[in-house]
């Protein structure tokens, strides 16, 4: 692709780095940007900006946050006792639009995948491992897509938790085996935290 401008390209070349963004989109988005008034673009670069500099992980959960602890966090109205582990911010969106669960989350921020290098250590699972020998939480949802990656990473969990008491259950498989929880819709998903199941029964399958 042949560009008239180095700051055109460099600026293209920057913007197809983001999922999902090929060259002539990232031509597309760019020349729609230089359309706009320039106090929108200013806009846009700033809230990036301050995305970046600003945004926290919650000190309970590691939910994304804007303060030390998140909003479902500091609700008083949530269910603390009940742990959904999920593997990112988007799954917790997800879950949240279904109205259909009240408790607290625990983000894992990611999934173990040895093929990507992906390890126990390099996720929050020794953080989850205390909160529940802390004696606070009654029960742990694993609610991580139903992939290889996803099943390894809830099994590891599960051995991690035994003696500690607590219940264990999984989301009801209303979700096809692969798909990840956001692109889920909400009843499915709704219905599948409702009628979860017991983590052991789940293995028997």
């Amino acid at each position: 692709m042949d560009f008239s401008s180095k700051l055109l390209e460099q600026a293209v070349d920057e913007m197809s780095q983001l999922p999902g963004i090929g060259k002539r989109t990232a031509l597309r988005l760019v020349l729609h940007l230089l359309k706009q008034p320039e106090e929108q673009t200013e806009q846009l670069a700033k809230a990036l900006q301050n995305l970046r500099s600003n945004i926290k992980l919650c000190k309970n959960c590691f939910n994304i946050s804007d303060t030390e602890l998140c909003e479902i966090c500091a609700n008083p109205s949530r269910v603390s006792e009940i742990v959904c582990v999920v593997e990112d911010i988007r799954d917790v969106m997800a879950i949240e639009n279904t109205g259909q669960y009240r408790g607290h989350y625990h983000v894992l921020g990611g999934k173990i995948s040895p093929m990507d290098g992906i390890g126990p250590s390099q996720l929050t699972i020794k953080p989850l491992v205390e909160k529940v020998t802390s004696g606070k939480i009654e029960e742990i949802i694993f609610a991580l897509s139903s992939t290889l990656e996803g099943d390894t990473t809830n099994f590891y969990i599960f051995k991690q938790l035994e003696g500690t008491g607590v219940k264990t259950s999984t989301i009801a498989r209303g979700i096809s085996v692969g798909d990840e929880l956001e692109y889920a819709d909400e009843v499915t998903l709704g219905r599948s935290i409702t009628n979860r199941i017991p983590f052991e029964n789940s293995m028997k399958g």
